[in-house]
């Protein structure tokens, strides 16, 4: 994990506030000082907003679990991050392509970034809060059946409509990235 100087913690920091409190309809009971009280708590939490939001994620706090007393965060940008984008699923897809490999996988990128992608049931709730993806593809988090037989899922908002898709999970496209979940 990388250390953020007391400059860009604020900065993120900052960002967060005035993205919770412009949600706030969503969140009126809870307070953001204890939100980022925990933030503060949490370094290495921090250091991975903050790279979502380098690669143009604009993560926002989606929901509070109160059962387990986590905020979970995520990627609102419109469309998938542009900077998390031409990628194929993980290690093996890459080495599975012969011509043409991306630079890297969207599994490698979100550990490096110390986040997890969405699965699908945090993908549809994502949606029910606006719509993304209208664009763009992102690729999710990907059951392991689907995964032994070569593939991997993504999702996207067409038509008014949200769809869950398959891929070969070595392709990689301009138009798909992936975004990312975050347990605080």
């Amino acid at each position: 994990m990388k250390e953020l100087t007391a400059e860009e913690k604020a900065s993120i920091i900052a960002v967060l506030k005035e993205r919770f409190e412009k949600n706030n309809k969503r969140f009126a009971k809870l307070k953001w000082n204890n939100i980022e009280n925990k933030l503060k708590e949490n370094s290495d939490k921090l250091w991975a907003l903050h790279e979502m939001e380098r690669t143009c994620g604009e993560p926002s706090l989606m929901e509070y679990r109160k059962s387990t007393d986590e905020y979970i965060f995520c990627d609102f940008s419109k469309e998938s991050p542009k900077d998390r984008r031409s990628l194929c699923y993980d290690k093996q897809a890459l080495e599975a392509r012969k011509k043409f490999k991306p630079v890297n996988t969207v599994i490698d990128v979100a550990s490096e970034m110390g986040i997890s992608l969405m699965n699908e049931e945090e993908y549809r709730k994502l949606q029910n809060l606006g719509d993304f993806d209208t664009k763009t593809s992102s690729w999710l988090d990907t059951p392991s059946e689907i995964r032994k037989e070569g593939g991997a899922i993504f999702g996207d908002h067409r038509y008014g409509q949200v769809f869950i898709y398959h891929n070969g999970a070595d392709s990689y496209y301009g138009g798909r990235g992936f975004r990312g979940i975050l347990k605080l």
